[in-house]
């Protein structure tokens, strides 16, 4: 294969993504579709750009090499499979990454969403964002290295997350905000954020 080298910004994959998604936000707020009116499609397009963001900081840019520009280093190499011996100063970015996750569940999954619940999506996310990194690397050789104190920190911060929910939720002001704010799919699974719904058990 001749030599290759392209770098793939954020900004052609999801700056098109995120004006669809306005688009279509706006689209049905302006029709009165229930749950894309006021505060709901303001949690909508919060949670979008936050999506956005994460895959800005994980993912993009994508540089695709082949031949001469490729980097010659092992897969392998590029993974550290051993939790916390190595772990630096990244890892604190790492658990803030993650923790609007934890607090954005409880407003918009569908399904009860406990402590056990968010600590798993949070690690399921994580876990995708690092085979998404290496995949990156096996396909157009070149990438971000794969670290398991990344899968950690990030668990840890999706869970203090939603604990932060928990938290602000005992609070009765807080409380009705989270609770208008919270999307209809969510609130129809009885997790309305009225005081008795919201400091329940933060156990799975």
């Amino acid at each position: 294969m001749k030599n290759f080298d392209f770098e793939l910004d954020s900004t052609f994959v999801l700056g098109p993504l995120l004006v669809a998604f306005c688009v279509l936000t706006v689209v049905r707020a302006v029709r009165r579709r229930p749950g894309w009116t006021g505060g709901h499609a303001a949690v909508r397009l919060v949670a979008a750009c936050y999506a956005a963001a994460v895959l800005d900081l994980t993912i993009f840019p994508i540089a695709i090499t082949y031949g001469e520009y490729a980097n010659q280093t092992p897969w392998y190499e590029l993974v550290n499979f051993i939790p916390l011996l190595v772990a630096d100063l990244t890892f604190v970015p790492n658990v803030v990454m993650l923790l609007p996750l934890g607090f954005l569940l409880p407003l918009t999954a569908a399904g009860p969403v406990s402590l056990k619940r968010a600590t798993g999506l949070a690690f399921l996310a994580s876990l995708t964002i690092e085979a998404a990194q290496l995949l990156c690397y096996l396909l157009f050789n070149n990438g971000r290295s794969v670290d398991v104190n990344d899968l950690i920190a990030n668990t840890l911060g999706g869970a203090l997350g939603y604990l932060a929910y928990r938290l602000a939720a005992r609070t009765p002001s807080l409380n009705a905000l989270l609770g208008r704010l919270t999307l209809p799919a969510a609130a129809e699974e009885g997790r309305s954020t009225q005081p008795k719904a919201s400091v329940g058990e933060t156990g799975g």
